[in-house]
């Protein structure tokens, strides 16, 4: 099947690297595209803009062939599909939970058919009705990135003020496995108040019951965690440390407030996801 599109309006995916123009990209990936240039530890990855993604959606033969071959140095394992519409990720609006995230993607049918699942969700009675209430004008334009899945021991969130009180102290929740688990809500995660110059002010650990954790045939699935491993905290003072460093060197990248989503795995800290924090609390 041939779709409306031809190569002379989208144009092929590129290295996550390229891909700092949010007007094609979406916040998301240029902001995960910045990360990769300042150094930060972000997964491998490429992107796919708004345009190109309609035509994959649309079944466009070109397009699906030119998916296929930008992915290929990428297929050895799972892949994470993500979505990064235009005016998502911004300060204003973070969109999260709103667009669909599929994890250990595997195969080129399988990447197709993530590509387009991530696009439709920006089409949801939900996804619209949030982007009327935030008065977005026009219909989503869905750009999307695709990385390497990482397989964390542990994974979680970190704001860089506390979005309650707007006090100038990092909060971090972490839990076993993929941090679906923590941003879904399906664990009471581990929390971690920590003050700039790295002392941990606050330690609770959570009941972190069942991991998320990649399938052997693609997708997720949850496992029971080990009793002993339930209320055992994810982090010790040597990764709070990272964290924390991974937050300042954020900030010298960024500015302003920071949201991430990160992960440990085996030879370190992976940054997945980086966006300001929308709604903060102004600082005492």
């Amino acid at each position: 099947m041939t779709g409306p599109l031809s190569p002379s309006t989208w144009s092929a995916p590129v290295p996550l690297r390229l891909a700092t123009d949010e007007s094609r990209y979406g916040g998301k990936t240029s902001q995960l595209a910045a990360a990769t240039r300042a150094g930060l530890p972000v997964p491998e990855g490429i992107a796919l803009e708004w345009l190109f993604v309609d035509a994959v959606a649309a079944g466009d033969d070109e397009a699906l062939a030119a998916l296929h071959v930008s992915t290929a140095d990428l297929q050895g394992g799972g892949l994470a599909v993500r979505s990064s519409a235009l005016g998502e990720d911004s300060a204003a609006a973070s969109f999260a939970g709103q667009h669909l995230t599929c994890l250990n993607v595997r195969g080129p049918d399988g990447l197709t058919e993530a590509v387009r699942m991530v696009r439709d969700s920006a089409h949801s009675a939900a996804a619209l009705a949030y982007r009327e209430r935030l008065g977005l004008p026009g219909r989503p334009r869905v750009a999307v990135v695709v990385q390497e899945l990482v397989v964390p021991e542990c994974a979680g969130v970190l704001f860089s003020r506390d979005p309650l009180d707007g006090s100038d102290v990092l909060v971090i929740e972490a839990s076993w496995g993929l941090g679906e688990a923590v941003v879904s809500g399906l664990v009471v995660p581990d929390h971690y108040r920590v003050r700039r110059d790295g002392r941990v002010i606050e330690r609770a650990a959570g009941m972190k019951d069942l991991a998320v954790e990649p399938a052997p045939a693609g997708g997720t699935s949850q496992v029971p965690v080990p009793a002993d491993r339930i209320h055992r905290l994810c982090l010790d003072d040597t990764r709070l440390e990272s964290l924390r460093e991974l937050t300042a060197r954020c900030e010298q990248v960024f500015g302003g407030t920071q949201d991430l989503e990160w992960a440990f795995v085996a030879d370190g800290l992976r940054l997945l996801q980086r966006r300001p924090m929308t709604g903060a609390v102004p600082p005492h």
